[in-house]
């Protein structure tokens, strides 16, 4: 590993456990989680600024600072969840595999913080999981999904799930397509190697998904994955 990577593990373990700490009481008086989000969002920026990242975000003007939304995003590398966390300035939920949750501490927060576990190998529990998601979304906080399902190991964006676009579909709220572009040059699949670099946060215009019907999920996720792909750089982050 690289010295980057050691004083980046350094910082999370002086950080990580009083953040949990703060969250889980900021949970107690705000159970909506609000409170214990921003803790995250806090948590999040020291960890890029601890890991020597620079962020560089564009498209906060397509969206209404007031609106609610569910966000879709590529994933290729583990620092996509705090450059999100740090950089998308909403009141947003995780719709996250349920392995996550059974992290000691870390797992704790995200419950405390209101997110939400999927269970993909349990068809009823994961149908649960996304009526809750979109009950959280009707309640005006918004969603960010993965829609790939799980990390890309070449950097290439995947063939893409159904779940996350039922819950769109449901709410009636726009999809925000994000790509995140270098991540997987600063800390690859597969590794703990941490190179400091630079991540760009691309958020494209929202997706209308009022209206649409079963049928036509197919299109929407066609038309959210080429927004994506169409703001992807794969050589970002390489000069």
């Amino acid at each position: 590993m690289t010295v980057n990577s050691y004083i980046t593990i350094l910082v999370l373990a002086v950080v990580t456990p009083p953040m949990i700490a703060l969250a889980g009481l900021c949970a107690v008086f705000d159970p909506r989680g609000n409170g214990s989000h921003l803790v995250a969002r806090f948590w999040a920026r020291l960890l890029l600024r601890a890991s020597l990242v620079r962020v560089e975000v564009s498209g906060l003007e397509n969206l209404d600072a007031d609106g609610t939304y569910v966000f879709a995003a590529n994933h290729s590398s583990l620092f996509d969840i705090p450059v999100l966390l740090a950089y998308l300035p909403f009141q947003f939920r995780w719709l996250a595999k349920e392995e996550l949750f059974h992290i000691p501490g870390f797992g704790w927060g995200m419950r405390k913080a209101g997110y939400i576990p999927i269970n993909r190998n349990n068809p009823r529990e994961g149908v649960q999981s996304l009526k809750v998601a979109a009950e959280k979304i009707e309640a005006g906080t918004s969603v960010v999904i993965f829609p790939e399902g799980t990390r890309s190991k070449d950097g290439r964006i995947q063939d893409f799930k159904r779940g996350g676009f039922t819950i769109a579909v449901r709410s009636g709220r726009p999809m925000v397509p994000i790509s995140i572009s270098g991540a997987g040059r600063v800390l690859p699949s597969k590794t703990l190697t941490l190179r400091p670099g630079r991540i760009k946060l691309v958020l494209g215009r929202p997706i209308p998904t009022a209206g649409v019907d079963r049928g036509g999920q197919a299109d929407l996720m066609n038309q959210v994955r080429s927004a994506i792909t169409h703001n992807f750089d794969p050589e970002y982050g390489s000069d």
